[in-house]
């Protein structure tokens, strides 16, 4: 069974984007949630999960984050403007 890699984007409740990447999209939602996850969704109260992709490796899916958090928010909205 081959681990797959997911970088994923959240829109908070005050409309603000938060991005990372994990293995398990939907566990990591729920921590997300629960507060367990990342500083930045304590403060900032997740809504839902807007925008994910898969990749192979744990290592494509951190350059994907690491390429969507320099972004500019009209770009990372039209990636998930665009998902059906």
């Amino acid at each position: 069974m081959d681990k797959k890699f997911y970088t994923y984007i959240i829109l908070t409740v005050d409309n603000k984007l938060y991005c990372g990447y994990t293995d398990d999209p939907e566990k990591r939602f729920e921590k997300h949630k629960a507060g367990l996850a990342a500083k930045y969704t304590r403060a900032h109260k997740p809504l839902k999960m807007v925008y994910i992709k898969e990749f192979a490796t744990k290592s494509e899916a951190m350059k994907e984050e690491c390429r969507i958090k320099k972004l500019k928010r009209p770009q990372k909205e039209e990636l998930f403007s665009n998902t059906p």
